[in-house]
C-alpha cells in the first residue's frame, strides 16, 4: 500500500507563497493519479487540483487557478503544490491523495471516493 507523507505547510501573511510537498514513502506503480484537496473549518473537503502521471493532465480549481501550480517528479515520487498569492480563504487543512483510477474529467472537481490513500494532512493558515 502506498504511504503518503506531506510537509511544507505553515503560517504566510496575505500573498505569500507556500510549497506543499507529498512523497510516497512506499511506491505502489499502481498509483497514476494524485491530488491536493483541502478542507477549512465547517466546510465541505475540496479537490483543489490533480494531476495525471505524465504530468500532462491537471485540473485546477477556480478559487486557485493562476496561483496554484501542481506537478510531479516520478523519479522522487512526490508531487508539489506551489501555492503563491495566498489569501486567507486558502487557510485550510491540505491533503494529498493518490489514486488508480478517475471517474472523472480533467475539467470537473476529482472526486474524493476515488482516491484511496491519503496522507495526513498539513496546515496551511494565511492572515490578512
Amino acid at each position: 500500500q502506498a504511504q503518503l507523507v506531506e510537509s511544507g505547510g505553515g503560517s504566510v501573511q496575505s500573498g505569500g507563497s507556500l510549497r506543499l510537498s507529498c512523497a510516497q514513502a512506499r511506491y505502489s506503480y499502481a498509483i497514476k493519479y494524485m491530488a491536493w484537496f483541502r478542507q477549512a473549518p465547517g466546510k465541505e473537503r475540496e479537490g483543489v487540483s490533480c494531476i495525471s502521471w505524465s504530468g500532462r493532465n491537471t485540473y485546477y480549481a477556480d478559487s486557485v487557478k493562476g496561483r496554484f501550480t501542481i506537478s510531479r517528479d516520478n523519479r522522487k515520487n512526490t508531487v508539489y503544490l506551489q501555492m503563491n498569492s495566498l489569501k486567507p480563504e486558502d487557510t485550510a487543512m491540505y491533503y494529498c491523495a493518490a489514486a488508480l483510477a478517475l471517474t472523472t474529467d480533467w475539467g470537473t472537481p476529482p472526486a474524493s471516493a476515488d482516491f484511496h490513500y491519503w496522507g495526513q494532512g498539513t496546515q496551511v493558515t494565511v492572515s490578512s
